[in-house]
Protein backbone atom coordinates (compact mmCIF):
# COMPACT_ATOMS: atom_id res chain seq x y z
CA UNK A 1 0.00 0.00 0.00
CA UNK A 2 3.10 2.47 1.30
CA UNK A 3 4.87 1.37 -1.94
CA UNK A 4 1.27 2.31 -4.59
CA UNK A 5 1.40 5.78 -2.49
CA UNK A 6 5.24 6.23 -3.17
CA UNK A 7 5.01 5.92 -6.68
CA UNK A 8 2.01 8.06 -7.29
CA UNK A 9 3.64 10.48 -5.73
CA UNK A 10 6.68 10.16 -7.89
CA UNK A 11 4.42 10.08 -10.75
CA UNK A 12 2.56 13.04 -9.46
CA UNK A 13 5.73 15.13 -9.17
CA UNK A 14 7.40 13.91 -12.32
CA UNK A 15 3.92 15.57 -14.06
CA UNK A 16 4.78 18.87 -12.57
CA UNK A 17 8.43 18.86 -13.33
CA UNK A 18 7.46 18.12 -17.07
CA UNK A 19 4.42 20.62 -16.82
CA UNK A 20 7.44 23.65 -15.88
CA UNK A 21 9.57 22.49 -18.48
CA UNK A 22 6.90 22.96 -21.26
CA UNK A 23 5.62 26.14 -20.52
CA UNK A 24 9.66 27.57 -20.50
CA UNK A 25 9.07 25.81 -24.14
CA UNK A 26 11.54 23.13 -24.05
CA UNK A 27 9.04 20.48 -25.32
CA UNK A 28 11.50 17.47 -26.29
CA UNK A 29 12.41 17.73 -22.29
CA UNK A 30 9.41 17.73 -21.05
CA UNK A 31 8.35 15.12 -22.97
CA UNK A 32 10.93 13.19 -21.87
CA UNK A 33 10.27 13.51 -18.23
CA UNK A 34 6.65 12.97 -18.56
CA UNK A 35 7.38 9.34 -19.91
CA UNK A 36 9.89 8.98 -16.73
CA UNK A 37 7.18 9.65 -14.55
CA UNK A 38 4.55 7.90 -15.64
CA UNK A 39 6.69 4.94 -15.32
CA UNK A 40 6.12 4.25 -11.60
CA UNK A 41 2.41 4.65 -12.05
CA UNK A 42 2.22 1.92 -14.69
CA UNK A 43 4.23 -0.20 -12.42
CA UNK A 44 1.92 -0.01 -9.72
CA UNK A 45 -1.39 -0.52 -12.27
CA UNK A 46 0.09 -3.68 -14.02
CA UNK A 47 0.87 -5.10 -10.45
CA UNK A 48 4.53 -5.23 -10.39
CA UNK A 49 5.22 -3.26 -7.64
CA UNK A 50 2.93 -5.26 -5.46
CA UNK A 51 4.80 -8.17 -6.65
CA UNK A 52 8.10 -6.72 -5.89
CA UNK A 53 7.18 -5.21 -2.75
CA UNK A 54 6.20 -9.12 -1.82
CA UNK A 55 9.37 -10.72 -2.73
CA UNK A 56 11.82 -7.82 -0.72
CA UNK A 57 10.00 -8.56 2.50
CA UNK A 58 10.10 -12.48 1.58
CA UNK A 59 12.41 -14.59 3.56
CA UNK A 60 12.26 -17.61 0.84
CA UNK A 61 12.84 -15.45 -1.82
CA UNK A 62 15.96 -13.94 -0.09
CA UNK A 63 16.92 -17.28 0.55
CA UNK A 64 16.57 -18.44 -3.33
CA UNK A 65 18.24 -15.37 -4.37
CA UNK A 66 20.83 -16.53 -2.04
CA UNK A 67 21.10 -19.97 -3.37
CA UNK A 68 21.13 -18.80 -6.91
CA UNK A 69 24.35 -16.52 -5.70
CA UNK A 70 26.12 -19.75 -4.97
CA UNK A 71 25.40 -21.60 -8.16
CA UNK A 72 26.50 -18.78 -10.32
CA UNK A 73 29.73 -18.82 -8.06
CA UNK A 74 30.20 -22.69 -8.51
CA UNK A 75 29.95 -22.29 -12.33
CA UNK A 76 32.25 -19.32 -12.58
CA UNK A 77 35.09 -20.96 -10.02
CA UNK A 78 35.05 -23.96 -11.61
CA UNK A 79 35.39 -22.76 -14.92
CA UNK A 80 37.97 -20.25 -14.06
CA UNK A 81 39.69 -23.36 -12.78
CA UNK A 82 39.27 -25.05 -16.22
CA UNK A 83 40.69 -23.00 -18.58
CA UNK A 84 43.14 -22.53 -15.72
CA UNK A 85 44.29 -26.20 -16.84
CA UNK A 86 43.76 -26.00 -20.04
CA UNK A 87 40.49 -27.96 -20.34
CA UNK A 88 39.13 -31.37 -19.30
CA UNK A 89 40.93 -34.57 -19.46
CA UNK A 90 39.20 -35.41 -22.45
CA UNK A 91 39.80 -32.13 -24.59
CA UNK A 92 43.50 -32.68 -23.32
CA UNK A 93 43.22 -35.82 -24.88
CA UNK A 94 42.16 -34.75 -28.17
CA UNK A 95 44.12 -31.78 -27.92
CA UNK A 96 47.56 -34.30 -27.92
CA UNK A 97 45.92 -36.48 -30.51
CA UNK A 98 45.47 -33.54 -32.45
CA UNK A 99 49.17 -32.27 -32.28
CA UNK A 100 50.60 -35.77 -32.72
CA UNK A 101 48.66 -35.83 -36.54
CA UNK A 102 49.61 -32.56 -36.93
CA UNK A 103 53.58 -33.70 -36.28
CA UNK A 104 52.77 -36.79 -38.66
CA UNK A 105 51.00 -35.01 -41.21
CA UNK A 106 54.08 -33.93 -43.37
CA UNK A 107 55.62 -37.65 -43.41
CA UNK A 108 52.07 -38.71 -44.51
CA UNK A 109 52.07 -37.16 -48.04
CA UNK A 110 55.41 -37.82 -48.46
CA UNK A 111 55.01 -41.17 -50.82
CA UNK A 112 52.76 -38.98 -53.06
CA UNK A 113 56.27 -36.79 -54.08
CA UNK A 114 57.28 -39.75 -55.98
CA UNK A 115 60.19 -42.47 -54.53
CA UNK A 116 63.19 -41.33 -52.72
CA UNK A 117 62.34 -37.73 -53.49
CA UNK A 118 61.12 -34.96 -50.70
CA UNK A 119 59.17 -31.63 -51.01
CA UNK A 120 62.96 -29.50 -49.91
CA UNK A 121 64.84 -31.41 -52.63
CA UNK A 122 62.35 -30.97 -55.47
CA UNK A 123 62.79 -28.11 -57.92
CA UNK A 124 60.11 -24.93 -57.28
CA UNK A 125 60.36 -23.99 -60.81
CA UNK A 126 60.06 -27.49 -62.69
CA UNK A 127 56.61 -28.41 -64.85
CA UNK A 128 54.62 -31.08 -63.95
CA UNK A 129 55.11 -33.86 -66.13
CA UNK A 130 51.44 -34.80 -66.33
CA UNK A 131 48.39 -34.50 -64.66
CA UNK A 132 49.28 -37.86 -62.44
CA UNK A 133 50.84 -35.68 -60.37
CA UNK A 134 47.87 -33.47 -59.65
CA UNK A 135 45.60 -36.14 -58.65
CA UNK A 136 48.15 -38.08 -56.70
CA UNK A 137 48.43 -34.86 -54.42
CA UNK A 138 44.69 -34.61 -54.25
CA UNK A 139 44.68 -38.65 -53.11
CA UNK A 140 47.72 -37.60 -50.40
CA UNK A 141 45.45 -35.18 -49.21
CA UNK A 142 42.10 -37.27 -48.74
CA UNK A 143 44.24 -39.88 -47.45
CA UNK A 144 45.51 -37.90 -44.66
CA UNK A 145 41.98 -36.70 -43.80
CA UNK A 146 40.71 -40.13 -43.95
CA UNK A 147 38.54 -39.52 -46.97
Amino acid sequence: MIAETICSAVSAAGLGIAAVTAYRKRFLSAARIAAYSLVPIGLVMTGVVQWLADTAFSVTAWAGFGVLGVAWLLFSTTRAVERRRGGTRKERKEAKAAARRAAAAPTASAPSLGPGTQAATRPATAPRSGSTDDFSDIEAILKKHGI
